[in-house]
């Protein structure tokens, strides 16, 4: 089998890996990859979409497989299904379930499935009285993509008043930020939960627990994520069955009725409170980085899910895990999340531990070759990814990991996985 991946960050790049050590794939292709996917595949340069299908059409690629929203809500499942092509990944119609957060919220409300009180507008006076109405802290989300930074938890009505004037004014997010959701905050603990669809069918992948602020103890800004672990504690049995009957099932349900029924990957992001899932956002594709926990811990081949989801044949799938835990650090760069960073050399010691040469690895993503060095050159760097029985023997590894990558001005959080390590 020949796949296709859109993407270059360690998302992407964690499929690869997944990819590179299925029996049943013989070429891997990365457009555009970065400076180390080169190694497990072949990197191309092609941003045209249809240039991209045509690609994919010369050379018998048999599935692409998309990784990021921005390919998705510009419509390559619809180029690449018209060209006959098999392709993973929602529809540009389904993809405005995160293309834009105001079709997600009524779409949420009209099926009925849990979510926070909202007002959409882009009347800002009618946001500040809604925002009135609410207690603080008071949650304001541009309506269009803005790479995971567009939501702003604001402390008082006031802040909450000067986020969406200055979103409404295209001060903040541009064009995004021209009509905005306001809602109200919800207090508990987030999951990550991912279910791989096929329109009719699906299968639920592990909870994971996504790290988004930059600093330990959950502070500072809000950022790409800093970390994830899978599977997480914090859900039971009777938790996964209120989000498979409450939210995936009349989303599949609700989607089909549209007549844009739901194929790729539905990452639905939720806040627990007081047991009851609650959706905050549904994004089109894999976390980042919950795809870099996720997929070492699938035992079925990643080949085999990802094309019979494409092909509307899951049901004919029975998907297994491995019995362990994997944790996952970021590394960033030294001004992220605020600005770009000069690049600089990545060094990588010799592991000379067994225990963590064998339980661990690195996805890479923001890091591109020069001179045959690599180098650290986009925000978040890459990802050390640990493995074990326990989270706490998963967690020791991934930051055993973290202590042999050298760069200049290297960030992490320490303190990964904190939240299940205290249940």
């Amino acid at each position: 089998m020949t796949i296709l991946i859109v993407g270059s960050g360690g998302r992407e790049y964690s499929i690869g890996l997944a990819l590179h050590k299925d029996k049943n794939v013989k070429d891997i292709y990365f457009a555009p990859g970065n400076g180390k996917s080169g190694d497990i595949g072949q990197n191309i340069n092609i941003k045209d979409l249809n240039e991209l299908a045509k690609f994919a059409k010369d050379n018998m690629v048999d599935l692409t497989i998309v990784g990021p929203e921005a390919p998705l809500t510009e419509g390559i499942v619809d180029i690449f299904e018209k060209e006959g092509l098999k392709i993973f990944g929602p529809s540009k119609e389904a993809a405005r379930l995160e293309g834009s957060k105001a079709f997600m919220k009524n779409f949420l409300a009209n099926n009925s499935i849990p979510t926070a009180k909202y007002v959409e507008t882009s009347d800002f006076s009618q946001a500040c009285k809604f925002i009135d109405s609410l207690n603080e802290p008071i949650v304001v989300k541009a309506d269009g993509l803005c790479a995971g930074k567009g939501v702003i938890i604001a402390s008082s009505k006031d802040e909450a008043k000067n986020e969406a004037k200055r979103m409404l004014s295209g001060e903040s997010f541009a064009d995004a930020g021209k009509k905005i959701v306001v809602e109200e905050f919800l207090d508990g603990y987030e999951l990550s939960i991912f279910a791989v669809c096929d329109g009719e069918n699906y299968k639920i992948l592990p909870a994971a627990q996504d790290h988004k602020r930059l600093l330990d103890g959950d502070k500072g800004p809000n950022t790409g994520g800093m970390g994830a672990y899978a599977p997480t504690p914090l859900i039971n049995d009777e938790l996964y069955e209120k989000i498979e009957q409450r939210v995936v099932v009349p989303t599949l349900k609700g989607m089909r009725e549209l007549n844009t029924p739901y194929k790729g990957v539905l990452f639905i992001g939720l806040m627990i409170v007081k047991g009851e899932p609650i959706v905050l956002e549904y994004n089109v594709r894999f976390g980042d980085p919950e795809c870099e926990v996720l997929m070492p811990l699938l035992k079925t081949d990643a080949s085999e899910l990802f094309y019979k989801a494409a092909i509307g044949k899951l049901d004919e799938l029975k998907i297994e895990f491995y019995d362990k835990y994997c944790v996952g650090v970021v590394i960033a760069s030294e001004n992220y999340p605020y600005k770009s960073s000069k690049p600089s050399e990545i060094i990588i010691d010799d592991i000379v531990d067994s225990d963590i040469r064998n339980n661990t690895h690195i996805s890479y993503a923001g890091v591109s070759k020069i001179d045959d060095k690599l180098f650290a050159t986009g925000g978040r760097v890459l990802l050390c990814i640990g493995l074990g029985e326990d989270i706490k023997e998963a967690r020791d590894r991934a930051y055993g990991l973290c202590g042999q990558v050298h760069f200049a001005g290297k960030q992490f959080r320490k303190d990964i996985a904190y939240q299940a390590l205290r249940v």
